[in-house]
């Protein structure tokens, strides 16, 4: 597929395959995120992947952390309020999702089913997580954006399903620690990766995206 057709087409995955995914894609896929621009060729981003046995050992750590309510340590803590339209936005978003898998806003049990698959990391047979020196700030966050957004990218080229979480790295002190991570480094986000499941009822949620109308002001 084309640039467009592939930025157009990826979706985020939370139900995959079991089949391992071969090294030498996921290095191919690295090596292609390595070449996202990033402000004065700084390049922060630094990566843990993690498969086989330790992915094993890691999800059931963290599994056990969020089923007895584990306080969280977070290194970029979440957002505490949105403006007005984006919190909306976000609460639609949240309901539609809910409503495509068939699960009711009223039904706990079903909530926190769906809570706990991130810390299995949705059956994905490989997960990476992407940090960077703790002193970084703003400008190398966005830098982080982007690489995150090319790796997304080259993984749908290669018909490798993933998904960004923000919900894992709230437990980031016990990651780092698992997988030696100093502790002074800043972990931003994991990101499963595998074959889709494209019969997993999860995998057919969309989310609805701003039209460009929306977003754009012209000049001239």
């Amino acid at each position: 597929m084309d640039a467009l057709e592939n930025i157009k087409s990826r979706q985020s995955y939370r139900a995959f395959k079991p089949d391992p995914l071969p090294r030498e894609v996921i290095q191919e896929i690295i090596e292609a995120a390595g070449n996202s621009p990033t402000y004065m060729s700084t390049q922060p981003w630094e990566m843990a992947v993690v498969t086989g046995k330790r992915r094993d050992q890691l999800s059931e750590k963290l599994l056990e952390l969020a089923k007895n309510n584990a306080p969280f340590s977070p290194d970029v803590p979440p957002p505490s309020s949105w403006p007005a339209e984006l919190d909306q936005r976000k609460n639609d978003h949240g309901a539609r999702r809910l409503k495509t898998i068939g699960v009711e806003r009223e039904d706990e049990e079903g909530r926190e089913a769906l809570r706990l698959l991130n810390f299995e990391f949705y059956g994905a047979p490989c997960v990476i997580f992407l940090y960077m020196d703790g002193s970084l700030g703003e400008w190398s966050i966005f830098d982080m954006g982007l690489f995150t957004q090319t790796l997304l990218l080259a993984a749908h080229a290669r018909g490798i399903g993933s998904v960004i979480q923000a919900s894992v790295t709230h437990y980031a002190k016990e990651i780092k620690d698992f997988l030696n991570i100093s502790g002074d480094k800043k972990l931003l986000v994991s990101i499963p990766m595998g074959y889709p499941a494209p019969e997993a009822v999860l995998n057919t949620y969309r989310s609805i995206k701003k039209k460009p109308e929306e977003f754009t002001t012209w000049y001239g």
